[in-house]
């Protein structure tokens, strides 16, 4: 199954890359593309049989030619693509949002289990992993509980946030001219552009698009443990913001253009120019985050419903 799911992500994300290339051209050879995946050439060699029966591509000797341009139906459905842990923890976090979980709450992972579709061991293996961060706590009679998102820990995170991001802002600029990381900043900043222009309709977009661009920042960092640490980042802010729908438009459209400013200071690749505009961004970031976690947790104290609570996700960060 995991391997699958590899699979079916490079293919994903091989797709979207090819929308940058011209048709009758050399997409690459299967070391580059091993790499820029950062998967395994036997699995680029399946993707590339894949997208050969498919009739996107056609082998030229060792060219590997564009014949046409990819189509959504060629795409793997999105759940298809995404690791067991990714699925447990948006529904982990989904649960905890709608419904009334405060701190010291008891978590039965049994009953989780059943509710979520998934195994035993892929709830423990999730909760162990976020009982060190101080968000759960294992009671001596071998359950859980939830003990809260709280100003406090709040600050801590965002303290390691900041630096981390500020030193994957400085490591990105130092990448290799011909690193995919850059044609990837370009294409996220062209759908800032496009969100920003239709702003009015679709600011609710943002939240996932907010998540790419700071992954993206956060991989060139080529470091496993500010990786790793990004899905907690996401896993705090990217929920978390759902409980406050207050000024969301305005707030979004805010960030998409420190976003660009941001985006621009990366791809000046001036160290200095990036890493005052990721410290803007980061100061706003902090704001908007301790806002949120202020609304959801007066709503929890008084028992009742976060204000204005969205039903999809929503960003400042």
């Amino acid at each position: 199954m995991k391997t699958n799911t590899v699979f079916k992500r490079a293919h994903n994300q091989w797709l979207a890359r090819l929308g940058a290339c011209a048709i009758g051209s050399d997409i690459g050879s299967e070391p580059y593309w091993a790499e820029a995946l950062a998967v395994s050439r036997t699995t680029v060699r399946a993707v590339l049989a894949t997208l050969a029966g498919k009739g996107i591509l056609a082998h030229d000797g060792r060219r590997k030619v564009l014949l046409r341009r990819p189509v959504p139906t060629d795409l793997y459905p999105g759940l298809e693509t995404e690791q067991l842990g990714a699925i447990v923890e948006k529904r982990f976090m989904k649960w905890i949002l709608d419904g009334d979980c405060k701190p010291g709450q008891q978590i039965n992972g049994l009953e989780l289990a059943r509710q979520f579709g998934v195994s035993t061991s892929a709830i423990r293996d999730y909760l162990n992993r976020f009982s060190q961060f101080g968000l759960l706590e294992r009671r001596p009679s071998g359950s859980w509980a939830f003990k809260g998102f709280t100003s406090e820990f709040a600050e801590e995170l965002f303290e390691v946030r900041e630096m981390f991001e500020l030193r994957s802002a400085q490591r990105f600029v130092a990448l290799a001219s011909d690193d995919p990381a850059w044609g990837a900043l370009g294409r996220i900043k062209q759908e800032h552009l496009v969100l920003l222009d239709e702003a009015e309709s679709r600011f609710a977009d943002f939240s996932e698009l907010d998540e790419r661009f700071h992954r993206l920042i956060n991989d060139a960092s080529r470091n496993r443990f500010i990786v790793n640490f990004y899905d907690l980042i996401s896993m705090i802010f990217h929920y978390h913001y759902q409980w406050n729908k207050r000024d969301e438009k305005q707030r979004n459209v805010a960030a998409m253009r420190e976003h660009l400013i941001y985006i621009d200071g990366l791809q000046s690749r001036d160290r200095a120019r990036a890493t005052e505009s990721c410290r803007a961004h980061m100061t706003t970031a902090r704001a908007t985050l301790m806002s949120s976690i202020g609304s959801w947790g007066a709503s929890r104290e008084l028992g009742g419903e976060a204000p204005n609570r969205a039903p999809a996700g929503q960003s400042g960060g």
